[in-house]
């Protein structure tokens, strides 16, 4: 069966970016990619009733430059993916990007999406833009990869996976990073940023129960102590020059952690390693 993957697309450099890192991190496996730009019309509000009818000049208008740019893409793709494995699609939508994404994860039934971090508007600085955050905190069904513009594929050797301990985890809910793990060869390396010598009777049980998911996989367990979990994550993916990090986003703690808007301008690090959001199906 072929992994689906949607690939979102302002057509800036870092979304591109984000579209060539997809196609080499599944190079050895047969993937149908959908490329997809929404576009809007300035000056209306798609929340709002008032919105432009098909045939409206300024509708034709941004349709057109939509289609045009996803033709370019596939151009570029022609000369960068001669792989047999590979097959691309495009989608025009007029549509918000969360409310787009939505609807073509639902209709393809969609594997996952991967994205870049930031876009043509953001402001320099900033590594997670307001729109991959969105997208990881709220399209629950399907897993995210946001890819830096600095991010490079080469060989993917080493996940970081940070965890409390303290929440129980279900196999079902990390499929796709064993998935990831098994196609790359790739090791997990399960971090864990303690402010106890011990672990909770809940938390030995949660941490079995890890092992259990990983079985298949080559993995690492790592204990680090430190001031506060992005700082201890940021130093260890620097000192390991690892390759990814990977989460369950358990009710955005995660977000509301490590990628609220202060904490982005401290860990720098991260616009250079991919983030792979995954869900919990609980929430």
């Amino acid at each position: 069966m072929k992994t689906k993957i949607l690939l979102p697309t302002d057509f800036s450099k870092n979304a591109w970016n984000a579209i060539s890192y997809a196609t080499d991190l599944f190079q050895d496996k047969e993937c149908e990619f959908y490329i997809l730009n929404v576009y809007t019309v300035r000056g209306y509000a798609l929340e709002n009733m008032m919105v432009p009818e098909p045939g409206e000049l300024e509708y034709e208008r941004e349709k057109k430059k939509s289609g045009e740019g996803l033709e370019k893409v596939l151009d570029m793709l022609s000369f960068r993916d001669r792989n047999e494995k590979h097959s691309f699609y495009t989608i025009s939508q007029f549509n918000s990007l969360l409310a787009g994404l939505k609807d073509i994860v639902e209709k393809k039934d969609i594997d996952m999406v991967i994205m870049g971090t930031k876009g043509s508007t953001n402001a320099g600085g900033v590594v997670f833009g307001s729109n991959a955050i969105t997208i990881m905190e709220n399209l629950r069904n399907c897993p995210v990869i946001a890819v830096p513009e600095e991010a490079r594929f080469a060989i993917l050797k080493e996940i970081v996976f940070p965890t409390s301990f303290k929440t129980h985890f279900k196999r079902r809910e990390l499929q796709y990073l064993t998935d990831i793990a098994k196609l790359t060869k790739a090791s997990i390396c399960i971090v864990h940023v303690a402010t106890d010598d011990t672990l909770s009777d809940i938390q030995e049980n949660n941490k079995k129960l890890l092992e259990e998911c990983f079985e298949e996989v080559n993995y690492t367990f790592h204990t680090l102590h430190g001031s506060s979990p992005s700082e201890a994550v940021r130093y260890f993916v620097e000192s390991r020059d690892s390759d990814m990090i990977a989460f369950i986003n358990k009710k955005h703690s995660f977000f509301g952690s490590l990628l609220s808007r202060p904490m982005v301008k401290e860990i720098g690090l991260y616009s250079k390693v991919p983030i792979m959001a995954l869900h919990d199906f609980r929430n």
